[in-house]
Parts: C-alpha cells; sequence; structure tokens
C-alpha cells in the first residue's frame, strides 16, 4: 500500500489547508464536545486528583534517573516467565527483528493491535515490503489504513474522519450497500476482522506499561481486539518503548486511575490485559511464543537533558491534544508525525531531528492547557521554549545541548539596550520620544499593520509580528507627561 503524508516541514502548509477545511472543522468539534467534558466530569470521582498526578509524575522521575536499572530488572523477570526480548537502537532495527519473526513462522498476514510505537517505525510498510500483509484491527485503525492515511489523535485515530466519510470509505473498499446506520458499519468491520482474527498466526501489539518487578505488560483497550490479538495467535510480538517500564505492580493503581480519566474520560478501559510470558499449560488460552522488542529509537538521547527527559514520562493518553487549541483548528494530519498535538511538538523533533521538524515547536500560544490536563504533570510549555531555543541557536541535533545557550551578538546587545532603556527615568522618556518619531513611518490609523520590506529585515520581530497581527502604537503622551501637564494646568 502507497501512502504519502504530510511532513513536519511543511506544517505551515499544512495547517494552512486544514483551516480550510470545514468538514474537518466539524470532525475536530466532537473532540471539545465529547472528551474534554467527560475527562472534566469523571476526574470528581477521584477524592486526591492533584495528589495521584504529583504520585505518577514522582514514579516517572524516579525511573527515569534509574532507567538502566529497571530495564534490566524488567527483561530479566520477563525472560524468567518465557518472554523473549529483542533489543533495538532505531525503528530500522526493531523492523528488521520483527519481519525476521514473522518469516520464522511463514505467515503471510498478521493481525495487529492498535501501537502508536508501531506507527512510529513505520511497520506497516516494513512488513509489507517483506510481502507480509497488515491487518489492524482497532477500528479507528483499520478505517484509516483503508484510506491509506496515519493516525491523526493519539487515542482515536479515525477522529478527523466524519460519519459520512466512514460510509463512503466501506462503500469503496469493502462493497457495502450505501449507509450510515453505526451499528451497520460496526457490525461489517466486526465480521470482516473476525475472519482475519481466525487466520492469523501472529499478533502485534504495543504495550503501555512494563512492570519490572514481574517481567509484566499491561495494555488497555476497549474493543477487545487487542485481547484476541494476544491470545488467539501463536506467536505475540509487543513493541515497547524503553520508557513505558515501571517499578512495581502496586504502581499500575495510579497510572489506571490517571490514563483512562484523561484520555477518554472513562473511569476505567473495558478490557486491561496483563500479560507475564508464557502461558503455563499447553491447554491455556495464548501464543506458544511470546515477543517483547524494547525500542530506543531516540530515547536514550533524550534522558542526557533535564529537560527533555521529561518528554519520556508521557503515558500516550492524549489529553493535551484534546485541550490545545491549536490542534483543536488543524487536527493531527498537519503536524505530519504519528505523535501530533502539544506532545507530538515535542517528542518528534527529538525523535527525528530538530533540522527536520523545526517548525512543530511553533505549533503552539504557550497558554499551558497541556500542562494544566497532563496526568503526569510533563511541562510542555518548558520544553517547547527549550526546543525553540536550541533551533534559535542552530543546534540542529536537538537535546544535546547540555552548557547554557549564548544568545546571538544582536539579540544580545539589543536586550542590553532595551535594558539600559529601562532602567533610568531619563533614558526612557527618550526612548518613548524617538519610539514616537520612527513610528510615524509604519504607523497607519492609530495601529502599526503589515510591515514589510527593508523595516522588517531591519526589525525581525516587528515584522514577524505584524505579519498576522496590528502593534500598537505608542501613545502620543507618557502617564509621566500627562500628570506634569495636568499639575501646570491647576497652577
Amino acid at each position: 500500500m502507497s501512502m504519502t503524508h504530510a511532513t513536519p516541514e511543511t506544517f505551515d502548509r499544512n495547517a494552512r489547508r486544514a483551516l480550510a477545511d470545514p468538514i474537518l472543522h466539524r470532525a475536530l468539534r466532537n473532540l471539545a464536545d465529547n472528551f474534554v467534558v467527560r475527562r472534566r466530569n469523571v476526574i470528581l470521582s477521584v477524592d486526591d486528583w492533584q495528589g495521584l498526578r504529583e504520585r505518577a509524575r514522582s514514579i516517572k522521575e524516579e525511573t527515569l534517573l534509574r532507567l538502566d536499572k529497571y530495564l534490566e530488572q524488567f527483561t530479566e523477570n520477563a525472560a524468567k516467565a518465557g518472554t523473549t526480548i529483542h533489543w533495538a537502537r532505531d525503528g530500522k532495527e526493531a523492523c528488521e527483528i520483527i519481519v525476521a519473526l514473522v518469516r520464522a513462522t511463514n505467515a503471510k498476514m498478521v493481525v495487529k493491535a492498535k501501537s502508536m510505537t508501531g506507527e512510529e517505525i513505520l511497520l506497516n510498510e516494513a512488513l509489507e515490503e517483506a510481502g507480509i500483509e497488515p491487518v489492524e484491527t482497532d477500528l479507528g485503525e483499520w478505517i484509516i489504513q483503508l484510506a491509506g492515511e496515519t493516525p491523526s489523535h493519539i487515542v482515536v485515530p479515525a477522529i478527523h474522519k466524519t460519519k459520512q466519510q466512514i460510509a463512503e470509505l466501506f462503500v469503496e473498499k469493502v462493497g457495502i450497500d450505501k449507509t450510515e446506520n453505526v451499528d451497520v458499519l460496526t457490525q461489517t468491520a466486526r465480521k470482516i476482522l473476525r475472519e482475519r482474527f481466525a487466520e492469523a498466526e501472529v499478533g502485534i501489539s504495543g504495550v503501555n506499561f512494563g512492570v519490572a518487578e514481574t517481567g509484566t505488560i499491561l495494555i488497555l483497550e476497549n474493543e477487545g481486539n487487542i485481547r484476541m490479538t494476544t491470545s488467539l495467535t501463536k506467536t505475540h510480538i509487543a513493541i515497547m518503548g524503553i520508557e513505558k517500564v515501571i517499578p512495581q505492580l502496586a504502581d499500575l493503581d495510579v497510572f489506571l486511575k490517571l490514563l483512562p480519566r484523561s484520555g477518554t474520560g472513562q473511569r476505567l478501559t473495558a478490557y486491561q490485559s496483563l500479560i507475564t510470558g508464557l502461558k503455563k499449560d499447553a491447554e491455556d488460552i495464548g501464543p506458544d511464543e511470546f515477543h517483547v522488542v524494547m525500542l530506543d529509537n531516540g530515547r536514550s538521547r533524550m534522558l542526557a537533558h533535564r529537560v527533555t527527559r521529561q518528554s519520556l514520562a508521557c503515558i500516550r493518553c492524549g489529553a493535551c491534544l484534546n485541550a490545545c487549541p491549536v490542534y483543536q483548528q488543524v487536527g493531527g494530519h498537519a503536524y505530519g508525525s504519528v505523535y501530533p498535538g502539544p506532545i507530538g511538538a515535542v517528542i518528534t523533533p527529538q525523535l527525528i531531528g530538530l533540522s527536520k521538524a523545526k517548525q512543530l515547536p511553533y505549533a503552539s500560544s504557550l497558554c499551558g492547557a497541556c500542562r494544566e490536563v497532563c496526568p503526569v504533570k510533563i511541562d510542555i510549555p518548558e520544553l517547547l521554549l527549550h526546543l525553540r531555543a536550541e533551533i534559535t541557536e542552530g543546534s540542529a541535533g536537538g537535546t544535546t545541548v547540555k552548557a547554557r545557550l549564548k544568545p546571538k551578538f544582536a539579540e544580545s546587545l539589543a536586550f542590553k539596550m532595551y535594558g539600559l532603556a529601562w532602567s533610568k527615568p531619563a533614558w526612557y522618556e527618550f526612548g518613548a520620544k524617538v519610539s514616537r518619531l520612527m513610528q510615524r513611518l509604519v504607523a497607519r490609523d492609530g495601529k502599526i499593520g503589515n510591515v514589510g520590506g527593508l523595516i522588517s529585515r531591519l526589525v525581525p520581530p516587528l515584522g514577524a509580528w505584524t505579519a498576522w497581527r496590528d502593534a500598537p502604537v505608542v501613545a502620543p503622551k507618557s502617564f509621566r507627561e500627562m500628570w506634569r501637564d495636568k499639575e501646570n494646568d491647576a497652577r
């Protein structure tokens, strides 16, 4: 299947196209109307929501600071239970491992549960190139697979599609009679996918959490397709980012209260699959082989810096997308990445490099809504500003600068002059008078509109600001001058 996608390099163009799409806007309105309201209501059922967030953040910080220890503990305990562990330095190596495992079974088709990590490494493309058919079994993922698209949301991959669009897609790709009856569409998908479950010998899934204490993985879902993917097939392959590990089984109590409420506004998802190694008896349900592919793919690099390290605390709930005013207007595809929204704007540049995704850290109003709803209290605005600083200073590698960033000479000089002007009343008054004179070159009808030409090149911030909004003019008189005038009139 050949797919063409937007890329992070073209975010500006992608966003403009999305802003002009009324159908997309109608679909995205469901996001705010449903998940945001449901989340707000369901967190009221928790006695100490902020305390849970603090606890989750603490667990993640402890784990990331000693990640080598917990990864070793997880892999040792998983291996003892019969799990085969594989290590992948990047997406290419992970795909090679998975393709080799599937080929060893002689399977020509695999069923796949929803996995953002699988999307990250372009697993479907790798399987297809090897002559293996991947079949997505999550309803949303299956819909976008039929459409030849990528997910537009971390939790609900087909949120950008309307019911009418999905109905038309089923008519074209599946061959059913035209209908917009949701039950008919759902039953059609269920019938087709159950046939594929019955045929498949290999199932591939992601991992929500890996427990170091027991070597257990946890996968959450609402549809039951993951349960079938991981139990009906003879071989189960799970892809796990190395940041997904947590220390103890008891820690799941915290995350199981946070993730469903933050992601879908539920107290708990319909299914929670805890898998520890292989089945104990041959008669039990479950695969004969269980493989976990531990993926780095740039995550170790994020660990090196205090600010970027917190990116790895993300539990992929999607709450920051639902709250983000930018995402609500342009949707996920505009980001050109498997990880859209605020968290995608900070993760993607670190995974693929700032040179390829330098527009994404600017895809934010810095309103802080993402920080307020994040269940593990990731300071996304801080991350965005950190990445913007690296872009400005030309650190194309990204997330590798440990020393304090040094501002450019022109920027440093400008701020020194600004500080000088504001530090002494006489200098401030002189600067205000000069500004009043200079603004005559650009002010029209009491405002400073779109500034272009030579002035925009001499003062880039002014040109960038007025490209999208008007700037206020300097008042004809300062407050001090008006006060003096009033005193003089009183005499």
